[in-house]
């Protein structure tokens, strides 16, 4: 039978529209009630940014075969058990006979401070997929089979996002494929690393202006870390779960 990947073009760009629509609503309701936070802190306190993407991978999940699966998406059902901390909260689990059948992260970043977050954000994917697996080694999800672990980031395309980036390490060089990347270039670099060294099961990165509220227009960096190898992989572990478990 063949995949369903739910027309997730026209979606993604919907979650796009929504992604910078709902920044800007978040940012004139602060101002509205006399309570702005600085910066773009302004445009992410509601907490609502990524939810086109959430409804994007549900389709995935639901079209697949695993509708009447458990689909967490409530803070209070979110967390797993980890190995070097006691619980992780992720922003999607499907839960199945028992079985964790996908946990997924959604993330975000736009400028103009690009340089911290990049590395913020690396550094949380990287611990988190390692406390996971590490976790899933000990048994803490009992004997079952490798889960689908997901990282989808959007970044805000500007030119501070797509600059050439200097770097300074005077003890050692540099990976020759960072000198001089920017930080879409990175993130690419990124989700092909985490990919293959499997502490994701898929990892994408999509790039989009601020203009883009009105078209939903986005741009993907590599076939590897695209948006369209992410659902598709998602779709097809969830369909193998399906035919699995009955």
């Amino acid at each position: 039978m063949a995949l369903d990947l739910v027309d997730y073009q026209q979606k993604a760009r919907e979650a796009v529209k929504a992604f910078w629509g709902n920044r800007e609503a978040a940012r004139q309701k602060q101002i509205e009630t006399g309570k702005a936070d600085q910066g773009e802190r302004a445009g992410v306190t509601a907490g609502k940014n990524m939810d086109g993407f959430l409804a994007l991978v549900l389709d995935i999940i639901k079209a697949n075969g695993l509708a009447h699966a458990e689909i967490h998406q409530n803070r209070a059902m979110l967390t797993l058990p980890g190995y070097f901390r006691p619980t992780k909260l992720w922003d999607l689990l499907v839960i199945y006979k028992g079985e964790l059948i996908a946990a997924i992260e959604l993330k975000s970043q736009v400028g103009p401070s690009f340089g911290n977050n990049f590395n913020n954000r690396t550094e949380e994917a990287i611990g988190t997929a390692h406390d996971l697996w590490t976790a899933f080694r000990a048994e803490a999800f009992g004997k079952q089979p490798r889960p689908f672990v997901g990282w989808l980031m959007m970044v805000e395309d500007a030119p501070g996002s797509r600059s050439a980036v200097r770097d300074s390490s005077p003890h050692f060089p540099v990976f020759k494929e960072f000198k001089g990347a920017s930080y879409l270039k990175r993130y690419d670099l990124l989700c092909q690393r985490l990919v293959q060294e499997q502490l994701y099961t898929t990892a994408a990165v999509i790039a989009a202006e601020r203009s883009a509220v009105d078209t939903g227009d986005f741009t993907e960096l590599s076939s590897m870390t695209s948006l369209r190898t992410f659902v598709s992989t998602l779709a097809g572990h969830v369909a193998a779960e399906a035919a699995r478990l009955g």
